[in-house]
């Protein structure tokens, strides 16, 4: 291998002189006007990157593609772009790069025409359906900004995002399939356009599914003498996706500044109100087109399949943009990782459409392990060709990690299990193993080494560097490298106090961990999630890690409550494998001891109570407040991002019929968490 492309001397110099290693990076993107400045740090703590270029997000991922002609004329018109995957529906849709591009064209062409223009603010509330891929680009196509809300949201949590991004439309559907049910989103729009206080939206397009009853939308009313027409009288107009578009001509592209934003994505807040991260056209192309190379060893031609949703990060950056920034070809996937059928759906995908690499959540493998212990739905399938397991979302704890390297993938030792972590903030990964510069040793429990282009430090509460193997506060050097968040939408205040206030040139991460002797990230959890066990700070990752190792558990999650002699104690809620039998006292003992094994005798375990399932976010991310919550007797109203609110119901139950040992009479303030990690 050239060692000028490993991995040290590629990081160092991202570091030393980061204006000309993203200069360079910069060479992968077609504009308009190529920029001749890299980086504005005028202000260090909003760096601009790219600030006199201009080019168009849509050209990038599609355009140039097809212009360059077929495979055999070099180009990509006629190979593969998106790849749709509905075991919901049981079909599979295949759109080459060529037909995506008409597809986009057309919808941009429709918004055109209904009145938007570069700047305006388009929601896009939808399934996991093709039409959300077209929009996002369109939007892009045009210079509009998008800010995807996740299908199914309720119509509280969708007004709210209306009211803070002013959107002049709105894109749904006529519903979403899942297991067991169906979810109608026009009522929960038209719920949310009552509920909110803006009155921004003119349009609400709707793509009908033949799942769906269909919906007749009234036709528009011209004025007369006497009356207005229904366009000066109705605050929305409803219109059919379909026939819209099918009326549309094609839009060119819209050139933007590099600086301009691309997309609103909203995350939750310790305030109650959602967080508008802002993403830039030209640092996100940049940063996702390197990153495909670079960390996921993915080029043109290649699949990639990120088992996530268009409405969080991970879909927008891995779903979405990067795979066709590089030429590649992309899974949408509309399912779940077991159940729909069975736990064999992301392999069968894997062997059917030649995945080159796959990028899912340690939670999706924690269900696949908990129905399938043996891998028996994985051996039926052809693993050979995946290059790597990529996982992100929580940490992947050690259990998983083995069950994943050596149960899962057994056979396959050239196909390593990467965790790596990023948030919805940076856009694309802080730490991984950087599979394209050069494949490094894996370990156990961590997040592997910082990306190029993160300065990453971890200091204590007062801000100084801690030693090696000492955790402490996670944060990343000012300024911070192309495709992070541009700031917050109009927020600039709080944005400073979330991110830059609390360490003077850094941003804060809100993560807790520590590096090891050979610079290897080991991310323990929130720093919210840290346990004060008689004036010794341990993280509840840590102390999952051990309990996720027994033989019967599938997952767990570990709370703090108070106790009136060490402060805190840590309660473990754990979810037993699928057929796994053992008596709760000898659980608990067992894993009492497990703890003390591995961690030490400081880190008692209070209690391990068996649960059927956590609460978790649609994303996969264990609701651990909202648990700590319950476990203190408080009242909890479901959170707009659960995933299932019977598991929550189950779980309170659960704790009011046998609540823990020596429940505390007291709330456990553990205070507010930061927004979540991606």
């Amino acid at each position: 291998m050239d060692t000028e492309h490993e991995y040290r001397p590629v990081y160092q110099t991202s570091l030393v002189d980061p204006a000309d290693f993203w200069s360079a990076a910069a060479r992968d993107i077609e504009w308009d006007v190529a920029p001749e400045h890299t980086l504005d740090a005028a202000d260090k703590r909003s760096a601009r990157w790219y600030p006199d270029g201009k080019l168009n997000t849509c050209v990038n991922a599609l355009d140039r593609h097809v212009r360059a002609g077929t495979l055999a004329e070099g180009g990509r018109s006629d190979q593969a772009a998106l790849i749709y995957v509905s075991a919901m529906t049981d079909s599979t849709t295949t759109y080459t790069y060529a037909e995506l591009l008409t597809e986009v064209e057309r919808a941009a062409g429709a918004m055109r025409d209904l009145g938007v223009v570069a700047g305006n603010r388009v929601v896009i509330y939808l399934p996991m359906i093709p039409e959300a891929v077209i929009t996002m680009l369109a939007c892009a196509r045009i210079g509009a900004v998008h800010s995807v809300v996740f299908g199914g949201f309720a119509a509280p949590e969708l007004a709210a995002r209306i009211d803070d991004a002013e959107p002049v439309l709105v894109v749904t559907a006529s519903g979403g399939i899942e297991p067991g049910r169906r979810i109608e989103y026009p009522p929960i729009v038209l719920q949310a356009l009552d509920l909110a206080e803006s009155t921004s939206v003119r349009t609400v397009l709707v793509k009908q599914r033949p799942q769906f009853p269909t919906i007749e939308f009234a036709q528009a009313q011209p004025a007369t003498d006497v009356l207005p027409s229904s366009d000066q009288t109705v605050a929305a107009r409803w219109l059919d996706w379909d026939a819209t578009v099918a009326a549309a001509e094609p839009a060119e592209p819209v050139t933007v500044n590099a600086c301009d934003p691309l997309y609103i994505l909203y995350t939750s807040g310790t305030t109650g109100k959602p967080k508008g991260v802002v993403r830039d056209n030209g640092g996100h192309a940049v940063a996702l087109t390197w990153s495909m190379r670079n960390i996921y060893d993915v080029g043109p031609g290649q699949v990639f399949f990120a088992s996530s949703d268009v409405g969080w990060v991970v879909g927008h950056s891995y779903i979405v943009y990067a795979p066709l920034f590089v030429g590649a070809t992309t899974v949408l996937y509309e399912g779940k990782p077991v159940g729909t059928p069975d736990a064999g759906a992301f392999w069968r995908i894997v062997d059917e459409h030649d995945v080159r690499v796959l990028f899912t959540a340690p939670t999706a493998l924690r269900a696949i392990r908990r129905a399938d212990p043996e891998a028996a739905a994985a051996r039926r399938h052809d693993l050979s060709r995946l290059r790597a397991l990529f996982c992100a979302g929580e940490r992947l704890d050690p259990a998983t990690f083995e069950w994943a390297s050596d149960t899962l993938l057994a056979g396959h030792p050239d196909t390593p299990v990467v965790d790596h972590w990023w948030q919805t903030e940076t856009g694309w990964p802080i730490c991984a193993d950087p599979l394209g510069l050069q494949e490094l040793p894996v370990k156990s429990g961590s997040a592997g080494v910082p990306v190029p282009g993160y300065r990453l430090r971890v200091l204590d509460a007062s801000g100084n560097p801690v030693p090696n193997g000492t955790e402490g506060n996670i944060v990343i050097g000012l300024p911070l490298p192309p495709g992070c968040l541009a700031g917050l939408w109009r927020d600039r205040e709080r944005f400073v106090r979330s991110y830059l206030s609390a360490f003077p040139g850094h941003y804060l991460t809100g993560d807790s961990g520590y590096f090891d002797e050979d610079g290897y990230l080991y991310v323990l959890g929130r720093s919210d999630d840290v346990i004060n066990i008689a004036g010794h700070r341990l993280s509840a990752g840590s102390i999952e890690a051990a309990i996720s190792g027994h033989e019967a558990v599938a997952e767990c999650a570990v709370i703090g409550v108070p106790d009136e002699l060490k402060g805190s104690l840590p309660l473990a809620y754990v979810v037993l494998k699928q057929g796994a039998e053992i008596a709760p006292d000898q659980l608990r003992d067992e894993l009492v001891e497990r703890v003390r094994e591995q961690i030490g005798a400081i880190a008692s375990l209070h209690d391990a109570i068996v649960v059927t399932g956590l609460p978790k976010t649609r994303s996969g991310k264990i609701l651990r407040k909202t648990i700590r919550q319950l476990t203190a007797g408080e009242h909890v109203e479901p959170p707009a991002t659960i995933e299932d609110p019977a598991v929550l119901t189950a779980l309170a139950d659960r704790i009011l019929a046998n609540p823990p040992l020596g429940r505390p009479t007291s709330p456990d303030h553990d205070g507010d968490q930061v927004a979540p990690t991606s």
